[in-house]
Order: structure tokens, then C-alpha cells, then sequence
């Protein structure tokens, strides 16, 4: 595709970029750095992410509380509070105890992986009739092993398979960013 079939619009965001594809290698190489470290401290990468978790939970709860009370009126007041004290209350134990919130998000995350690995299986059982739908289910099966291997480890994995989770997001991401970096250089 050259520069004529695109729109003005995008020509423009286009090279802008590229004036800063240098950005795109140096903030990929720091997200390398940083999955590489997590790979070499899974531990400190789990707390590092249940603090990050804690602390989202924790400011959307004191939202929620702030948005229960400016909603007095309405009649859904105490269902408001209750949720946003609820989320609150989970962020508190997220720096509470992480080990404990460590092992309640690794367990999520291993129902979330089977149920959506098997509603994959479902969707491409459907499919059969057009092409490709094998790699969907092969996909559906797959998550659907990464979540049973994660609950049969659980609680014990839960120490370090949030923290390799995130090393691998993070390395992921930065060579993504690195490679549109250099395309971009083109």
C-alpha cells in the first residue's frame, strides 16, 4: 500500500510517528528489560501486579463511596455504597496480605482461561462449515489446558504464575513496540 491510498488524516499520524520511531525502540527496550527482570523475579512480579490490581480496586472503590453519596437521593444509594466499599475492602487486602489476594487471582484467572477457552470450543464447533474454524478450537483447547494446568498447581503456582504472566506480556510487548519502532524507521 503506498502513501496515495491512504487518507490525508492518516498520511499525517503516519509521519509523525515515524519522526519518533526512536521512541518506539526505547520504550520497547525498556518493556524488555522489565519482562526480563519479572522472568528472573516472578515473585516480586506477582506482588508487583497485585499492587496494581490492590490499588485500582481501592481508588474505584473510594469513587464508588464518593458517587454513592452524591447519589443520595436515588434509590439504589445502599447497593452503590456497598459495592464501592466492597471494592475498597479488596483493594485493602491486596496490600494486606498479597500472598493470600495472590492465590484468590491466580484461581480467577484459571476459571476465566477454561471458560474462555471453552466458549471458544463452542463458537468454532459452530463454525464447521467455514475455513479455519479448526484453529479456533485448537486456540479454545489450548486455553482451555492453561487453565486446568493452572488450577491443578493452584495454590502453590499462585507464587509466581501472575508474575510469569506479566514477564511475558511485557517482553511481548516491548519487542512489538521495538518492531514498529524499526518498521516505522523504513
Amino acid at each position: 500500500m503506498t502513501n496515495v491510498d491512504l487518507p490525508e488524516a492518516l498520511r499525517e499520524q503516519i509521519g509523525e510517528a515515524r519522526s519518533k520511531w526512536g521512541w518506539f525502540v526505547a520504550v520497547g527496550v525498556l518493556l524488555v528489560l522489565f519482562g526480563l527482570y519479572a522472568f528472573y523475579n516472578v515473585l516480586a512480579a506477582t506482588i508487583a501486579s497485585v499492587f496494581v490490581v490492590g490499588t485500582m480496586m481501592l481508588i474505584a472503590g473510594i469513587a464508588e463511596i464518593i458517587h454513592a453519596f452524591y447519589m443520595r437521593t436515588w434509590s439504589h444509594f445502599l447497593w452503590l455504597l456497598l459495592s464501592g466499599v466492597l471494592y475498597a475492602v479488596a483493594g485493602f487486602f491486596a496490600f494486606y496480605n498479597p500472598v493470600f489476594t495472590s492465590a484468590i487471582l491466580t484461581l480467577m484467572l484459571a476459571i476465566s482461561l477454561i471458560a474462555s477457552g471453552g466458549l471458544r470450543v463452542v463458537f468454532a464447533l459452530g463454525q464447521k462449515a467455514k475455513t479455519n474454524w479448526g484453529w479456533m478450537l485448537a486456540g479454545g483447547i489450548i486455553t482451555i489446558l492453561a487453565g486446568l494446568i493452572i488450577a491443578v498447581g493452584w495454590p502453590v503456582n499462585s507464587l509466581w504464575i501472575l508474575g510469569l504472566f506479566l514477564a511475558i506480556d511485557l517482553t511481548f510487548q516491548g519487542w512489538a513496540l521495538i518492531a514498529t519502532g524499526f518498521a516505522l524507521r523504513k
